[in-house]
């Protein structure tokens, strides 16, 4: 049986629509664990990055911890956490967001030391304040790298969520996980296709983002 066979079985399945652990309620975990993580991951690296490269300061030390936080192994970081943590949300969050923050944060940074200076140094003599020049100069600017970051970091959540079912929770995961232990390979495949086509959707959203929030003239460039 190939795997095209695999998907349709899995997706005809009626059995697979309905109930705590049809697609849809899987769905919708997964999009709260991605979306939960993203949003905190979020909260930590765009503040860092927007006022480090701002200020052009602190660069190196932005990079080392970028590849310190892409060194440490997810699944790794789990068993860790739930060791010391327990079951729960808390343990999954951890790997998750140490995963998203190193693209946010250096891209973030990237993003605003790349701005054109001269614009800037204008808003300076003109007496703008920093926060102003920061979000009404640069940030406009830097938008579509900052969301190339964000965007980066949504598909490794999304592609690497599927460990929480390693502990006891739920999403797309869970028809890995139980398809492997039941050697239910329908199941398995199942679960990675919808994975795959969440992080293609997730591209597709964050392309039509870029289209609502970055100006016409910045898209040019």
């Amino acid at each position: 049986m190939n795997v095209l066979n695999f998907v349709n079985s899995f997706f005809s399945d009626s059995a697979h629509w309905h109930g705590y652990d049809g697609i849809p309620a899987r769905l919708g975990e997964h999009v709260r664990y991605t979306l939960q993580a993203l949003l905190l991951a979020a909260a930590i690296g765009l503040p860092i990055g927007l006022v480090t490269g701002h200020y052009g300061r602190g660069g190196n030390a932005l990079s080392l911890v970028a590849t310190a936080g892409r060194a440490l192994p997810s699944f790794g970081l789990l068993v860790l956490m739930t060791t010391l943590l327990g079951f729960g949300m808390l343990p999954v969050m951890i790997p998750l967001v140490v995963l998203a923050v190193p693209p946010i944060l250096v891209t973030t940074y990237e993003a605003m030391r790349s701005v054109d200076p001269s614009p800037v140094d204008a808003a300076r003599g003109m007496g703008m304040h920093e926060s102003r020049i920061l979000f009404q100069v640069e940030l406009p600017v830097a938008l579509p790298l900052i969301l190339s970051g964000l965007r980066s970091a949504a598909i490794q959540i999304v592609s690497t969520a599927t460990i929480a079912a390693y502990v006891s929770l739920g999403g797309l995961g869970r028809y890995i996980v139980d398809g492997l232990y039941q050697r239910n390979y329908e199941k398995v495949v199942g679960g990675a296709t919808l994975v795959a086509v969440l992080a293609l959707v997730t591209l597709a959203l964050f392309w039509g983002v870029a289209r609502v929030t970055v100006s016409p003239g910045v898209r040019r460039r």
